[in-house]
């Protein structure tokens, strides 16, 4: 059973079976009012995949030496340096982080503060400050609520600031393409994100 989905479930007054169906995409869809069966077949397709199937809602940095010069060559460009940060998540985040999004410097600690949460990463002081504005809460002071009541909001507030919406009106390849390149930058996880929003729309549109 997943916890995320029959919380969800429960709340909303479908039976708490941790599985999305039908009802529970429609829930979603009516709840967060989102404007197409298409659209939030994107959405959950989408974030299903961000969050392996909502299991985790919090950025994982623990980064080996060889990950930190791989993945991170602009702030590690040598092994020396990665060594120093290796498997120290919050000293990571604080460093990849820092001077941006809004963030202060690496000994602020706003790097690892306001480190990816939620069902679509958020990351950074300045997001985090545009999402809470938005849903009327101080979500500087109270960021880890990004990672669990407020998952769900958050990647909806992605999807409305970018205007994703207009983008995710039809489920074919191209469609399914340019949603995950706005998603992630890029093509990372677009076969699987693809057969997720394939799937979720038969089970949406299923009669």
């Amino acid at each position: 059973m997943n916890k995320f989905i029959s919380d969800f479930q429960s709340k909303y007054g479908l039976s708490a079976d941790g599985v999305i169906g039908k009802n529970t995409l429609l829930k979603i869809m009516n709840v967060y009012m989102i404007p197409t069966v298409e659209a939030t077949a994107h959405f959950v397709g989408n974030t299903y995949h961000e969050t392996g199937a909502y299991t985790v809602f919090s950025e994982n940095l623990n980064y080996s030496a060889t990950g930190l010069v791989k993945t991170f060559p602009k702030y590690f460009p040598s092994a020396a340096i990665a060594e120093q940060y290796a498997r120290q998540p919050e000293k990571i985040a604080n460093k990849i982080y820092s001077n941006r999004m809004g963030n202060g410097n690496e000994a602020s600690g706003d790097g690892w503060k306001f480190r990816g949460r939620g069902a679509l990463q958020t990351t950074g002081k300045t997001n985090y400050t545009l999402l809470g504005k938005h849903l009327n809460i101080d979500l500087v002071a109270n960021p880890e609520s990004v990672a669990d009541k407020y998952a769900f909001d958050s990647a909806i507030f992605y999807f409305n600031s970018n205007k994703l919406w207009t983008m995710a009106s039809k489920v074919d390849d191209v469609s399914i393409a340019k949603v995950r390149k706005a998603v992630n930058g890029g093509k990372i996880g677009l076969e699987d994100v693809n057969a997720k929003v394939k799937y979720f729309y038969g089970l949406i549109t299923k009669k």
